[in-house]
């Protein structure tokens, strides 16, 4: 599988999570929404550059 399409797939699956953990949990709370989609952004993140960044 080429990087263009694994990178792909991760923010896809980001973007999966973040929409779902609106859609279940803070559907009507701004702040807590905002601050939840900080947090899984930040954790995909940390995790791509530990482990899915090549050098």
């Amino acid at each position: 599988m080429g990087r263009q399409t694994t990178v792909m797939l991760y923010v896809a699956a980001m973007v999966a999570v973040v929409v779902g953990v609106d859609v279940l949990f803070f559907r009507h709370q701004l702040w807590p929404r905002l601050m939840a989609n900080i947090g899984i952004i930040l954790v995909f993140a940390a995790f791509y550059l530990r482990f899915l960044k090549h050098p």
